[in-house]
C-alpha cells in the first residue's frame, strides 16, 4: 500500500479513510500502516447472515437440499425443458432457478426465492420423475421464512452497495435494520430465533459503528438524515460526542481558512483593550462582581466571533432533505451558507460504505479490457463511416478510437 500511494505521488497524510474487508490481517496492516480505515458494510452484513442465520443445521440442510434440486437442472437441459412445459401448462411465467454461491449470502436467498416461486411447478415434476434431493412440507416452510428474515437484509445490501452510497448510510442503515429485527409481529411465529439470533449478529459486528467518527461526522453532515439525529443514535452520549467532534472539524477547517485572511493592520485592533472600571472607588465584592461580568462578556464575544458552533446549530435546525436527494448538492449550493461545513462534508461524505461498487467497476474493465479483443483494428472505424456516411457515427468512433 505504502509502495502504491509513493509511486501515485501521494502523502499518506491525505489518505482520508481507507475501505477494506473484516479480515484480522488486514485490520492490523492498516493500523500498522498509520491510516484510518473501516470496514466494508455489505461484507459484515455477509458475515452477519452467515454467523446468525445460515450456520444454523436446520437452515443449512435446506439449502443443501435446495443446492441439489437447482444443480440438477442446471446440469441437464432435459430436465430444464420439461420444467419449461410444466410451467407453460400451469400458466405461470417461464423462469429458471438460481443457483447460489456461498460467498454471497444474497444469492441464497435468491435461490430460496425461485424455488418458492416455482413450487407448484416443481412438485409436479417431482410426481413425474425422481430429483436428487426432496423437500419436506417443514422445509418449504422454513424456507419462506427465512426468505422473510433475509429480505430486510438484501434491501439495506443494496442500498448501501449503489454508486452514490456514502458513509453516512451506514448508522441509519444499522438503526433500521436492529428496529425491524427486534419488531415482534403476529407472523414471526417459528422465526423469532432466527430473528433474534441474528439481531445478536448484528450488535456484535456493529456494536462500535456509533462511535467510529468516519460514520458519525458523516451521518450527521448528511441533510437526509439531521433531522431524525435523536433516532438514529441509540446512545445520547454517541450523539453529543458526534456534534461535538464536528464542531472541532468545522472549527479547525475555519481556522485555517481565517489564517490567511486577517490583514496586518487588524492586528492592533484584535488586541484586547482594556476596560476602566465603572466606579472609581469599589469594595471587594464589587471588584469580583466586575471580574464576573467581565469573564461572562469574553465568553460572549468568543462565541459569537467563532462561526463553527452556529454553523452547526444553525444547520441542524434546518429541516432535512427527502430520502432520495443528493446530499452532495445539498452541500453545493449551500456552500456560501456553510462555508466550512461544506468542506468538511466534502472529505467525509466522499467516502463509500461498501466496496460493491469498486468490484462493479473492476469487473465491467474486466469485460472490456479482455483478450478476445485484442485482434480490433482501428480501420474498423473508417469502413462503418464509408459504409453507414454519417457524420455522427464517425464522430463517435473517433471518440472511441482516441
Amino acid at each position: 500500500m505504502e509502495k502504491m500511494l509513493n509511486n501515485w505521488g501521494i502523502d499518506k497524510q491525505r489518505v482520508h479513510v481507507i475501505l477494506r474487508d473484516n479480515a484480522a490481517n488486514m485490520k492490523k496492516a492498516m493500523r500498522d500502516m498509520g491510516v484510518p480505515s473501516v470496514g466494508c458494510v455489505a461484507h459484515s452484513f455477509q458475515l452477519c447472515v452467515h454467523e446468525g442465520l445460515l450456520s444454523q443445521r436446520s437452515v443449512t440442510e435446506t439449502l443443501a437440499n435446495a443446492r441439489k434440486i437447482v444443480g440438477h437442472f442446471k446440469h441437464s437441459p432435459l430436465a430444464y425443458s420439461r420444467l419449461e412445459d410444466i410451467q407453460i401448462n400451469l400458466n405461470m411465467d417461464i423462469k429458471r432457478l438460481q443457483q447460489d454461491v456461498q460467498t454471497r449470502w444474497n444469492s441464497s436467498l435468491y435461490m430460496l426465492q425461485s424455488l418458492l416461486q416455482q413450487k407448484r411447478a416443481l412438485s409436479v415434476f417431482a410426481a413425474e420423475r425422481t430429483l436428487p434431493a426432496t423437500l419436506t412440507a417443514h422445509q418449504w416452510e422454513l424456507m419462506n421464512k427465512t426468505a422473510d428474515v433475509l429480505s430486510p437484509f438484501e434491501e439495506l445490501t443494496r442500498d448501501v452497495s449503489r454508486e452514490t452510497a456514502t458513509a453516512a448510510d451506514v448508522i441509519p442503515a444499522i438503526t433500521v435494520l436492529r428496529r425491524v429485527l427486534s419488531r415482534e409481529d403476529d407472523d414471526d411465529q417459528g422465526i423469532k430465533t432466527m430473528k433474534r439470533t441474528l439481531l445478536e449478529a448484528v450488535e456484535k459486528r456493529f456494536a462500535d459503528v456509533e462511535t467510529e467518527p468516519l460514520f458519525y461526522i458523516a451521518t450527521l453532515l448528511d441533510p437526509r438524515y439531521k433531522d431524525g439525529q435523536v433516532y438514529f443514535f441509540t446512545k445520547s452520549a454517541n450523539l453529543l460526542l458526534a456534534k461535538e467532534h464536528l464542531i472541532q472539524e468545522v472549527a479547525k477547517t475555519e481556522g485555517r481558512r481565517a489564517v490567511s485572511a486577517v490583514p496586518e493592520e487588524n492586528e492592533a485592533a484584535a488586541e484586547p483593550v482594556s476596560k476602566a472600571p465603572r466606579h472609581e472607588a469599589c469594595s471587594s465584592l464589587d471588584m469580583a462582581f466586575e471580574e464576573i461580568l467581565q469573564e461572562r462578556q469574553s465568553q460572549g464575544r468568543s462565541v459569537s466571533t467563532t462561526s463553527a458552533e452556529t454553523q452547526v446549530q444553525t444547520y441542524l435546525s434546518e429541516k432535512n432533505t427527502l430520502k432520495k436527494s443528493d446530499p452532495l448538492q445539498y452541500w453545493k449550493e449551500h456552500a456560501n451558507m456553510f462555508p466550512s461545513m461544506a468542506a468538511v462534508a466534502t472529505q467525509y461524505l466522499s467516502a463509500p460504505s461498501s466496496s460493491v461498487d469498486s468490484e462493479r467497476l473492476f469487473s465491467a474493465v474486466a469485460n472490456v479490457l479482455d483478450e478476445n479483443r485484442n485482434r480490433l483494428k482501428p480501420r474498423a472505424g473508417y469502413r462503418v463511416r464509408y459504409f453507414l456516411g454519417t457524420d455522427r457515427i464517425a464522430l463517435i468512433l473517433s471518440s472511441i478510437e482516441k
